[in-house]
């Protein structure tokens, strides 16, 4: 049986709001005789910290598109996807790229509504 695993989680980008407002947790995963791998870690996730709306972070087996995913600061296509095995210790970042574009967009709207003309004449 494999030992229990530390691992530190961070979500960012607005998916902490998916978790209390909480962007950094550390967590401990309980030993189990199959090493921990990325769609263990999803599961888990869903099962034991999302508070809301799961559907927003969570699409099937696998994070939801617009997720960006971060194993000890590398692209997880880099390292596997939902296989990578995780390690003791292993850092996993998770950031919504969706909220922010959102955000900005409607910053961006709302800014060129109240635009006021260009001083030099240019529109």
């Amino acid at each position: 049986m494999a030992a229990p695993l530390a691992l530190h989680l961070e979500f960012g980008g607005g998916a902490e709001l998916l978790f209390d407002g909480v962007k950094n947790h550390h967590v401990t995963l309980p030993g189990q005789s199959d090493p921990w791998d990325m769609k263990q870690l999803l599961a888990w996730i869903r099962g034991n910290m999302l508070k809301e709306r799961p559907e927003l972070f969570i699409q099937g087996d696998t994070v939801r598109p617009g997720i960006l995913v971060l194993i000890n600061d590398a692209d997880w296509e880099l390292m596997g996807e939902l296989e990578y095995q995780l390690q003791d210790q292993d850092n996993v970042v998770f950031i919504s790229t969706l909220h922010g574009d959102k955000c900005l967009t409607q910053e961006l709207k709302g800014a060129v509504g109240e635009r006021s003309p260009d001083p030099r004449g240019r529109q």
